[in-house]
C-alpha cells in the first residue's frame, strides 16, 4: 500500500492538566507529549472532547496549543480544537491557534438552540476561511444540538482546505456514506465510538479519540496493521483493544483518560469541576485494562 499523504494514522485527543487554581501545569503537559512522540502517534490534538474545551477559558485554551506547540518542536502536526458558539468567535479562535504555531484545526460547533443548516455550513466555513491549514471537521450527535447531515458535509468538502472529518456517531454505516458522498475529497477519521479498524477497512485514515492517550503505542501498532492489510492480524489486535473504547464510553471521558493518566504517573490532576474524578471501581477497571494491555 502506498505511503498515505495528509494527516493520518493516530491523533490522540490530548488531556489539559490545570491544577486547582486554574493554571496550566505545562511540565505536565509537555512530559505527555513527549511520552505519546516517543510511542509513536502521527500527531497530536489538543482541546478536544477529552481535552475538555468546554471547561476552559479562552486564555487557558491559547496556552494549552501554545505548550503542545512548543513540546512537539515541529516532529508531528498539531491540530488544535477550535470550539465556539458564534461565527465569530470561531473564527476569531482559529486564526489564534494558527498564531501559537497549530499546524491544523479541528472545528468544533457548539451549540445551546438548534441551528438550521445553513448557519451550521456558514460556521465551518468561516472557520475555515480564518485558516491556511487543514481543518477536520468534527460531529457528536450525542453532545451537539445541531448535527452535520450529509448534504452540508458534501458542500463542505469541496472547501479546499476542509479535507477531513471525525464523526463520533455510533454509526459506522454514516461513514461509508461519508466517503461516498465526498468522493474521497475528505478522509475519515475513527473517533473512539467506532472500531477503528473496521473504519479504516472501508477507507479511514487513522484514529483521532481520547484512548490514544493511554495506549498509543497499541494504538500505532494496530494502524500499522491495518495500512498494511493485515486484517486478520489488525482484528485480534482489535478485539483485545476494544475494552478500552468500552471503558471510555461508560465513564466520563475526561475522568477515565485522566484517571488512566495518573496511574501510569502522569500527575494531570482531576478533570475540571463540575465533573467527578474516575471513581475508585473506575479506577480498579482501568488499571485492571492498562494490565491486560500493556504487553501488546
Amino acid at each position: 500500500m502506498s505511503e498515505p499523504t495528509g494527516l493520518h494514522g493516530v491523533y490522540p485527543y490530548l488531556v489539559s492538566p490545570v491544577d486547582t487554581e486554574g493554571r496550566v501545569m505545562r511540565d505536565v503537559l509537555a512530559r505527555l507529549v513527549e511520552h505519546l512522540i516517543e510511542a509513536g502517534v502521527h500527531g497530536l490534538t489538543p482541546l478536544g472532547s477529552t481535552g475538555e474545551f468546554a471547561y476552559l477559558n479562552t486564555a487557558q485554551r491559547l496556552e494549552i496549543v501554545e505548550v503542545v506547540v512548543q513540546a512537539a518542536r515541529g516532529r508531528v502536526p498539531v491540530i488544535a480544537g477550535v470550539a465556539a458558539t458564534t461565527i465569530r468567535d470561531g473564527a476569531m479562535l482559529a486564526r489564534e491557534v494558527m498564531a501559537r504555531g497549530a499546524d491544523g484545526v479541528l472545528a468544533i460547533l457548539e451549540a445551546y438552540f438548534p441551528i438550521a443548516e445553513q448557519g451550521v455550513e456558514d460556521y465551518f466555513r468561516a472557520v475555515a476561511e480564518a485558516t491556511d491549514g487543514p481543518v477536520v471537521l468534527y460531529t457528536n450527535p450525542q453532545f451537539q444540538r445541531s448535527d452535520l447531515s450529509l448534504p452540508v458535509i458534501r458542500r463542505l468538502s469541496t472547501v479546499p482546505n476542509i479535507r477531513y472529518i471525525k464523526d463520533a456517531s455510533t454509526n459506522t454505516g454514516r461513514l461509508l456514506s461519508i466517503i461516498n458522498e465526498t468522493e474521497g475529497r475528505m478522509g475519515v477519521f475513527a473517533a473512539s465510538a467506532h472500531i477503528p479498524a473496521c473504519v479504516m477497512m472501508i477507507g479511514g485514515v487513522g484514529w483521532m479519540a481520547g484512548p490514544g492517550c493511554i495506549i498509543p503505542r497499541q494504538s500505532v501498532k494496530l494502524y500499522d496493521l491495518c495500512r498494511a492489510g493485515q486484517w486478520e492480524a489488525a482484528m485480534a489486535l482489535q478485539r483485545k483493544l476494544w475494552a478500552v473504547n468500552q471503558a471510555f464510553s461508560k465513564h466520563s471521558l475526561a475522568a477515565c483518560i485522566k484517571g488512566a493518566l495518573e496511574i501510569q504517573g502522569f500527575p494531570v490532576g482531576a478533570p475540571l469541576p463540575p465533573q467527578a474524578p474516575l471513581s475508585e471501581s473506575g479506577r480498579e477497571e482501568v488499571r485492571r485494562l492498562l494490565g491486560e494491555v500493556s504487553s501488546l
